[in-house]
């Protein structure tokens, strides 16, 4: 049996007791608020990780690039909503796809509607709606809203599937109340919204919301059909950082080896190329791209292990530290950490149990 001190560095770890607690407390919360659970894969990119998302009643997956779409229909899944505005480039590809399995399509403007349309493809598709964060999305307060579902409601190849939206900016809260908060304006945007919808003669099949630090602090989902989390499989330093999670509740992380040692810091082999170029600023300005653990069984992380800086497989570590010394490192975005590496070491303790391979990539 192989070991974690059999490992080279840099490698990818995935602590399958605290994903399937993870999954598990996730799967039981959306159970509890009465809303289907529709994860995001991007976060894994494993069709390993997805069934058991399946196994603990998720009911289809949500994916961010049509890549993710073809690879996951290709493993079986057959029950998809691509959660991005749909490039108009990829509007026939897409609707390939949807021959051969149920997908659904975002979009927030009529040049999207209009070459959906002029595909002729019967095609599924949402209204993404801005609750607040404006990087993408309608006003759920605008006549434009009300003027694209009637024109989808009307098209005789699309079909109206309900809105979606994304409460990114529960990425900016502090803390568990603030989280609800976000999580309570993006139900009521929502519903307020479907009800308006409503009243104009359109039903709306679909309501479907969650960032995973709302979904941490949500305790109330009434009038929502769906929630799509992803970060919570893993979990990160951001999200302990927000509190949505303890350091314990983190799954992945990287283990890193001491490769140079001089006064100051020290020098370890996984730069931007392992744990991605996504920092925590929040601390007196310094960028702080994963801390490393005193204990991971217990959960502690250790201040005095930070990497503070990145080149491109180079990372600078707080302190001066062995050569050969070995490290396990929580990276601050565990999502973008897992899309620059091709498998999961996945693990029990101290002991490899299995190895599951990443879709990453684009076509």
């Amino acid at each position: 049996m192989t070991r974690l001190t059999d490992l080279p560095t840099p490698s990818l770890l995935l602590d399958l007791d605290r994903l399937e607690a993870n999954l598990d407390h996730m799967a039981r919360k959306c159970r509890r608020l009465g809303v289907a659970l529709r994860p995001h894969v991007k976060t894994h990119k494993s069709p390993a990780i997805a069934r058991l998302q399946a196994e603990r009643g998720a009911r289809g997956i949500t994916v961010a690039t049509l890549h993710e779409a073809r690879r996951f229909a290709e493993a079986g899944f057959d029950d998809i909503t691509w959660a991005f505005p749909i490039p108009l480039t990829r509007v026939d590809e897409a609707a390939e796809l949807s021959r051969a399995i149920t997908l659904r399509l975002v979009v927030d403007s009529p040049e999207a509607i209009g070459a959906l349309e002029g595909t002729g493809a019967p095609l599924r598709v949402l209204l993404k709606i801005d609750c607040g964060y404006h990087r993408a999305g309608l006003d759920p307060e605008s006549d434009r809203v009300v003027e694209l579902a009637e024109r989808i409601k009307q098209s005789r190849s699309l079909s109206f599937e309900g809105i979606l939206t994304h409460s990114g900016q529960a990425y900016s809260a502090v803390g568990p109340s603030e989280l609800a908060g976000v999580a309570e304006v993006e139900r009521r945007v929502m519903c307020a919204l479907a009800e308006r919808l409503a009243a104009r003669g359109l039903e709306v099949p679909t309501i479907s919301v969650g960032s995973t630090p709302a979904m941490s602090a949500v305790e109330n989902l009434d009038g929502v059909t769906e929630a799509r989390p992803g970060n919570y499989a893993f979990f990160d330093g951001m999200q302990v950082a927000l509190g949505s999670c303890t350091a314990g509740d983190c799954a992945l992380t990287v283990l890193a080896s001491v490769v140079s040692s001089r006064a100051g810091h020290s020098i370890i082999d996984a730069g931007a190329l392992a744990l991605s170029k996504d920092a925590d600023h929040s601390r007196s300005g310094q960028a702080r791209y994963a801390r490393g653990f005193l204990d991971y069984e217990a959960g502690a992380l250790d201040p005095r292990l930070q990497v503070f800086a990145l080149s491109q497989e180079h990372g600078w570590l707080t302190g001066r530290h062995s050569v050969g010394g070995r490290l396990r490192l929580l990276p601050h975005h565990s999502c973008l950490t897992a899309a620059h590496f091709d498998e999961y070491v996945v693990v029990r303790g101290q002991e490899v149990v299995d190895r599951w391979p990443i879709l990453r990539g684009r076509d």
